[in-house]
């Protein structure tokens, strides 16, 4: 018997390619669609009034965080510290055999539309959970014009 070199169904064969390959290049989050993967985990979306993004950081410290807007790319850098040593219930240390836990500096960089308004930014960081709000100019915003 011989073996074929080609897959049985090539499209399905190429889908899986493709899919693959989106993959590789799919990292880099903007207002128009959130890649995957990172830390923090990012939530962005928009209303008629601003835009509004939400990085979950739990265990960070708000002071550790730093927040940049620049020609419409919003940057987040900090750091999550690492976790103190578990000591088992005789004082005596205990030895980690996983540890899942992001530990140290971060970067995440968002490409924002181009009608923010870069002066009315707010950030505030609650129950590990930062929420950068970005204000849209007057002049992009939606209004009714009335008809004569």
């Amino acid at each position: 018997m011989y073996r074929s070199l080609f897959a049985r169904d090539v499209f399905t064969e190429l889908d899986r390619l493709q899919r693959e390959v989106n993959t590789l290049f799919d990292h880099s989050p903007s207002i128009r669609g959130v890649g995957r993967g990172g830390y923090p985990a990012l939530n962005v979306g928009s209303t008629d009034n601003s835009v509004e993004i939400y990085a979950f950081v739990p265990g960070v410290e708000p002071s550790s965080i730093d927040v940049n807007l620049d020609r419409g790319v919003l940057t987040i850098d900090g750091e999550r510290k690492p976790a103190p040593a578990a000591a088992a219930n005789d004082g005596e240390r205990a030895t980690l055999h996983l540890n899942e836990r992001f530990v140290g500096a971060f970067r995440r960089v968002i490409s924002l539309p181009d009608d923010i308004d870069p002066g009315a930014v707010s950030a505030d960081c609650r129950d590990g959970v930062l929420h950068v709000s970005i204000a849209r100019r007057e002049s992009a915003k939606p209004r009714r014009i009335s008809v004569n």
